[in-house]
């Protein structure tokens, strides 16, 4: 249905420009359905030049053998992250020197790798690979990321064939984990097993997954596509912030179905994604998610990068074209009106805590200190939930994890161990609500510290403020990005270097303050010259939520509160 698109023969070859006539003039926005194929920026040249996917090939028979040195520069800062690899920071280079350097002196001779766990699925066969391959190659490294993925860091190119074989061996891949690429498909963790599960996304997220993972017909996208599913009443996928997001909703007419999402995300020009007002069958939903990603690939703007993400096409065309075009030119159908999703069943969307499945067992959600763990960590996680009946286990999109299908008889012992691994099945709202990117320790992009900052604020708060109980989400960012979704937190961090108040320039953070998601979605609100040190940090969020506690109404949340302050109650 969705094939790579046929140049047409005015296309295959560029037309000779007259002398007085500018190139610049014919190449748009880069267009491949305008006939716009020359590649218009570097990017665009080494995908032309050679896909992708090819260079697993290299780095298994080239790279691997001759090591670090051997790898050319545009596999290396390039084509390897179609298999999820990317340089990780040299270690002792400052925040200061973040965009001054170039990218041959921030380069480690190691990487991080990034293994894709669609919908967060995972066998404890699958999670004990995940460790072991952590404690052997990543120097114990393992992240969980707030799109269900785990991440390494310290890995070797000379080992990656090596942790390849064995992911594969038990059915996970890094294949497309980065790039210009359909990246991991996000997915309810409790699909397929939640009481009040409105839809199982499931079926239809397999089916996309064998549809596009290593398909060259979507290995050379503008830019990266984020895909979420979830049929949760609890809108447990960040629907707002995919580039296509299938969302669970009941059709007065047709019964249980998806509501169809396009054009979210974030980074430094942050876009809430716009309904299309079509109602999708659970069946339909692997052709409709075909045709916006084609349409991605067809459509989207490949001059220039910042503005390359479908984000800024459904901005410029809207929703009605939008849809026009999906319907007319891709799926050749018209699809079924239908109704918005309900309001969330639930503040928190994380499934922390222990909660009945349909099935009458239980599966328990549990918190990681800001998505750190490690090797060792992993291995016993599997090892603690089948010595408790379970063989599947969960991660979230809030950098959290999940046992399923726990017996009643073993629900206390297994939220025990866990307590006796520091993983939280029933944790503050600190711990529970605080996540963090990888920030300066392995980021070539990141200007501060934020994983070890985020854990010592959780600590600082949980000793300062015992009793506090709302609700809150705090997100720390190292730098302008927003991989943490610093714009949708109540309390969003930004990581950039400030002045102290001995005029010394220092790691902080501009703050946001207001964010949310939901059916009240919205961005962070920045208070003018509201910038904190890494030092004042817990002071500075203690003073605020404690003046929050003070004057909000009754039932009133954080992100309300912040619309109606005074910008001296948020300093």
């Amino acid at each position: 249905m969705a094939a790579t698109p046929q140049k047409p023969a005015a296309a295959q070859k560029p037309a000779t420009a007259t002398p007085r006539r500018k190139a610049s003039r014919h190449r748009g926005e880069g267009q491949w359905a305008a006939g716009h194929f020359t590649p218009l920026n570097g990017n665009e040249q080494f995908k032309k030049d050679d896909d992708g996917l090819n260079v697993r090939t290299r780095i298994e028979t080239i790279y691997s053998k001759r090591g670090f040195d051997s790898i050319d520069p545009n596999d290396l800062r390039g084509r390897m992250r179609w298999w999820g690899l990317y340089t990780q920071r040299k270690p002792g280079i400052d925040g200061g020197k973040t965009a001054v350097l170039e990218p041959e002196e921030l380069d480690d001779e190691y990487f991080m790798l990034r293994v894709r766990i669609d919908g967060g699925a995972l066998t404890t066969q699958q999670l004990r690979v995940v460790g072991e391959i952590s404690q052997e190659f990543a120097r114990g490294t393992a992240d969980i990321t707030d799109r269900q993925n785990v991440q390494y860091h310290w890995i070797r190119i000379e080992d990656v064939p090596e942790i390849w074989n064995r992911l594969e061996a038990v059915g996970l891949s890094t294949v497309t984990a980065c790039g210009d690429t359909p990246r991991v498909m996000i997915g309810s963790p409790v699909a397929g097993i939640a009481e009040d599960e409105i839809i199982d996304g499931t079926p239809a997220l397999e089916e996309m997954k064998r549809r596009v993972l290593g398909n060259k017909a979507y290995s050379n996208l503008p830019r990266k596509f984020k895909t979420a599913i979830s049929g949760s009443p609890v809108l447990d996928v960040v629907h707002e912030i995919n580039d296509v997001a299938f969302v669970g909703v009941r059709h007065p007419e047709h019964g249980p179905g998806f509501d169809l999402w396009v054009g979210g995300g974030l980074s430094t020009n942050p876009k809430l994604g716009v309904r299309l007002g079509a109602w999708v069958p659970l069946a339909d939903v692997p052709d409709v998610y075909e045709g916006v990603l084609s349409i991605f690939r067809d459509y989207g703007y490949r001059r220039l990068r910042n503005r390359a993400r479908l984000k800024f096409l459904v901005a410029d065309w809207g929703a009605e074209k939008f849809r026009q075009v999906l319907e007319d030119e891709y799926l050749k159908r018209r699809l079924t009106d239908g109704p918005a999703p309900a309001e969330p069943v639930s503040r928190w969307r994380d499934h922390i805590g222990v909660h009945r499945q349909k099935d009458g067992r239980f599966y328990v959600g549990f918190a990681p200190r800001v998505g750190r763990v490690d090797g060792t960590t992993l291995t016993k996680i599997a090892d603690v939930a089948e010595a408790h009946g379970s063989g599947r286990v969960r991660t979230t999109v809030e950098q959290k994890m999940i046992v399923l299908d726990v017996e009643e008889s073993q629900v206390e012992s297994l939220v025990e161990s866990l307590e006796a691994l520091d993983l939280s099945a029933r944790p503050s709202p600190f711990r529970r609500g605080t996540m963090a990117c990888t920030g300066i320790e392995f980021c070539k992009l990141a200007i501060v510290e934020t994983k070890a900052r985020g854990a010592s604020l959780i600590d600082e708060l949980e000793r300062r403020m015992p009793e506090f109980a709302e609700p809150i989400t705090i997100n720390l960012n190292g730098c302008p990005n927003a991989c943490a979704r610093i714009q949708v937190a109540d309390i969003g961090l930004k990581g950039q270097l400030v002045l102290n108040d001995e005029g010394e320039q220092v790691e902080g953070y501009q703050v946001h303050l207001g964010g949310a998601l939901g059916l009240e979605a919205g961005f962070g609100r920045k208070v003018r010259g509201l910038k904190v040190t890494a030092d004042e940090l817990p002071d500075y969020v203690e003073r605020v939520l404690k003046r929050f506690e003070a004057e909000r109404e009754d039932g009133e949340r954080f992100a309300s509160w912040v619309t109606r302050a005074s910008e001296e109650a948020l300093q």
